[in-house]
């Protein structure tokens, strides 16, 4: 499959990566990306940008070194109801929004908590991604998310970090598999995403794509095939 975007990505701006915008869009020019998502820790991360960082995007280039370059941030879900560390006049005001659920911004409740917290987050219109619903710290009913998103008209991650030897989420290769089976199910779309904290990491897909060959996941329901398609998902195009 053809990967024509990558849109989570971090910058030193959220305090734990370790590249600059400039950097990294010069990277994912040169992967022969069509379109870069920088989405920074929201303000509830330690360490992160403040609010004013994510006030002040408007003042940033929407392309860079011939490639679209959209600008948001990765939210942290902070209850089981969904609540997300920023407003909605200043969320509908990001082009791109990934909520997450991180383990240093809440505390892994039951399953059936858990996913009403993720399908609070799939309900709210200005979300536009699901970043790495695989982490098993967070069991979630598949099922039901994969449903939600379908519905909602939004996107689940297939997150390439997750997997990766040494990182800190838990069982996502297996929890991949059966959100990917769950998904084929409803016909939910997904997008692969890099998680990039480093330069070298935009638009790498070699754990995720080896698990999208095994399940045999359909490529209409990758939306990195088509940035006309990641389109119809992300506020930036949605509000317009």
């Amino acid at each position: 499959m053809v990967n024509l975007l990558d849109s989570h990505t971090h910058t030193i701006a959220s305090g734990h990566a370790y590249n600059t915008i400039t950097e990294m869009v010069s990277a994912a020019a040169a992967k022969g990306l069509k379109l870069l998502g920088i989405t920074e820790h929201c303000v509830k991360m330690p360490g992160t940008c403040p609010l004013l960082y994510f006030m002040n995007l408007k003042v940033l280039p929407r392309e860079m070194m011939g490639i679209e370059v959209l600008y948001g941030t990765e939210l942290n879900i902070l209850d089981f109801d969904g609540k997300v560390d920023m407003k909605p006049n200043l969320l509908r005001k990001m082009d791109v929004t990934v909520a997450s659920l991180h383990i240093v911004c809440i505390d892994p409740g039951t399953m059936a908590e858990n996913t009403r917290a993720t399908i609070r987050a799939i309900e709210n219109p200005l979300i536009n991604i699901i970043g790495h619903p695989d982490d098993g710290r967070f069991p979630v009913d598949f099922d039901e998310i994969a449903a939600a998103a379908k519905e909602h008209h939004t996107l689940l991650e297939l997150n390439n970090s997750s997997a990766r030897p040494g990182g800190g989420r838990v069982n996502a290769a297996e929890n991949d598999r059966i959100l990917l089976e769950k998904c084929m199910k409803y016909g939910t779309h997904i997008i692969l995403d890099s998680d990039a904290h480093w330069a070298d990491d935009i638009g790498r897909t070699d754990i995720s794509g080896p698990i999208l060959e095994e399940v045999g996941f359909p490529e209409e329901l990758i939306v990195n095939r088509s940035v006309e398609e990641y389109k119809t998902y992300v506020n930036r195009y949605r509000r317009e």
